[in-house]
């Protein structure tokens, strides 16, 4: 097995994935028959700064940088191999959320996280407006908010984007986003399998008094489904991956997703009439749809999988976050009496043990 795995990782025959969940940033190496064969991890927090839910950039390439330098010290303790390459690339992260830049490429305002409940006007009138459900979390709520209250960054938008969308921007040069994460930034027309042009064009004219210098569809990213490509890493990418210089450019990415969708995908719940529960710092439920609902369903949340089929999604912002401080505390006991414990075994010992 291990000869194998070897070989594979040797060869490039692997792939990776890398996910920005609210509190750890994990790499996981597969092998040609998918089974996890590496990981390395990165605990992080957001922080109340100024009434936002956010995170710095520092602490994204920062997590970033850590996970992968840690997944590559797995393979190298496991099988002796330095890893300079992998067949396949690709990033999730916590859907939805607020992340604008200028022409230049700078952030405009600090990442507003999917956390932030502090869009309500803007989502009730956009609820209305379209006659679908937008909720407070969703990108265009936040966008619009900001254009409610007046803030002076809005008109120096070139581009807005999530944050699995800007890793996956800044390491290829493409600014596109899977269709299940774009699904949390404006609705999708499940027909085109893109963003719904009959209410773009109705938020363009809702927002044409303020005389905006961009139309809605020239800031946002464009849209792909699962297995569509969205690109390579780029020199500069690979450095800013792994400033060691050890990875590889060149390596093709497949679009960047949501944490919803990677769900799905986890538990193989991407057929209609199929369904699961996501229980992490926030929770939620899914189930995918044979057809559109006949009408707005305030506790429905509708989003898409990553081939494009619509979602039904009813969502709690609060899950775990006492469960994390209670491992934490455990883990910190176990520390003080000289005990190395992973933080996945306390996690799936408590786990086991509540049985």
């Amino acid at each position: 097995m291990s000869l194998n795995v070897k070989s594979a990782i040797e060869s490039g025959k692997t792939a990776l994935g890398i996910e920005f969940g609210s509190t750890r940033i994990k790499a996981v190496l597969v092998g040609e028959d998918n089974v996890p064969i590496a990981s390395g991890a990165h605990d992080w927090e957001n922080k109340y700064v100024d009434n936002i839910w956010t995170y710095s950039v520092d602490d994204i390439w920062k997590g970033l940088q850590d996970s992968y330098q840690k997944l590559a010290g797995d393979v190298k303790q496991q099988y002796g191999v330095t890893l300079k390459t992998v067949g396949a690339l690709g990033f999730s992260a916590m859907m939805h959320g607020y992340m604008a830049f200028d022409q230049d490429g700078e952030l405009l305002v600090p990442f507003r996280t999917w956390r932030n409940n502090i869009t309500e006007q803007a989502s009730t009138e956009l609820t209305k407006l379209f006659n679908y459900q937008i909720p407070q979390r969703w990108s265009i709520a936040h966008l619009y908010q900001a254009i409610l209250n007046g803030e002076e960054h809005v008109a120096n938008i070139s581009f807005q984007t999530t944050l699995a969308g800007y890793v996956h921007w800044k390491l290829t040069g493409k600014k596109v986003l899977g269709v299940g994460e774009a699904s949390g930034v404006f609705p999708i027309d499940l027909d085109t399998k893109n963003y719904n042009e009959r209410m773009i064009e109705q938020f363009n004219q809702l927002v044409e008094p303020e005389n905006l210098p961009w139309q809605l569809e020239n800031i946002l990213p464009d849209v792909l489904v699962a297995g569509e490509n969205a690109g390579v890493l780029t020199e500069e990418g690979a450095k800013l991956l792994d400033p060691s210089g050890v990875l590889q450019a060149g390596i093709p990415l497949c679009p960047p997703e949501g944490d919803a969708g990677t769900g799905m995908v986890a538990t193989n719940s991407v057929a209609k009439r199929t369904g699961n529960v996501s229980a992490g710092t926030s929770v939620f439920a899914m189930v995918v749809l044979e057809k559109d609902l006949a009408k707005v369903h305030p506790e429905i949340d509708l989003v898409t999988t990553p081939t494009g089929n619509l979602v039904a999604m009813s969502h709690s912002n609060n899950c775990s976050s006492d469960l994390n401080a209670w491992v934490g505390l455990f883990g910190e006991f176990a520390q003080t009496l000289g005990i190395e414990v992973d933080a996945n075994k306390l996690y799936g010992t408590l786990y086991h043990k509540a049985l």
